[in-house]
């Protein structure tokens, strides 16, 4: 009996800190909400888009640990992707995200172009630049430079452009939940994500 007493309490400390931990992310503190939200999708799923640049060092050292993040989700959670579009070199880099994936290269494309930048000293600041990157993955250049000045690419872009302004984003990398709920880089990348998957739960449908 003293035994079996032990593990209920044991089993009410752990509950009772579990909710503890759950409230310490706080409104105004570790996240915000949007006073303009997105539109999402009313089908079940939470999504969580990240905002980035290709040129921000953070986002560069973040990427490894969002991307294992994302492939821990079941199917009721989706990451999604919008590049920043502040300035001119944003705009470009966000055309060069939405040419990959137009292009449907390999998602570790993306990694290359991070390297490429932060490792190699290559800034990709020019279409050129850029043609001759991913030539290197076998796109033709004029290819390269027909998706970079495509319709499709640069309605996209305009749309980050409007997200970025509906959303006030200020600083990358960025989450954004469900189109409400902002989560910006303020202390350790595992905290950032702990409190996403704290609002992820709260957007999850009560089943």
């Amino acid at each position: 009996m003293k035994i079996l007493f032990n593990n209920k309490l044991g089993l009410i400390f752990i509950l009772l800190f579990s909710l503890s931990a759950k409230a310490e992310f706080r409104l105004g503190v570790d996240y915000t909400m949007v006073s303009n939200p997105m539109p999402v999708k009313q089908d079940g799923v939470v999504e969580v888009m990240e905002s980035f640049w290709y040129g921000c060092n953070a986002c560069y050292s973040f990427e490894p640990s969002i991307n294992a993040w994302a492939a821990e989700q079941d199917s009721d959670v989706k990451l999604v992707k919008m590049p920043i579009t502040w300035s001119g070199i944003h705009q470009l880099h966000a055309a060069l995200y939405y040419t990959i994936e137009s292009l449907k290269l390999d998602p570790s494309t993306h990694s290359a172009v991070f390297v490429t930048i932060h490792k190699e000293g290559n800034f990709l600041q020019s279409p050129a630049k850029i043609q001759e990157f991913l030539e290197k993955f076998g796109v033709a250049p004029e290819l390269t430079s027909q998706y970079l000045n495509s319709f499709t690419v640069k309605q996209r872009v305009n749309r980050g452009i409007k997200y970025a302004k509906q959303l006030k984003i200020d600083g990358v990398p960025t989450i954004i939940v469900d189109g409400k709920y902002v989560v910006q880089s303020k202390g350790s990348f595992g905290r950032m994500l702990e409190v996403v998957d704290y609002l992820v739960e709260l957007q999850k449908p009560v089943s």
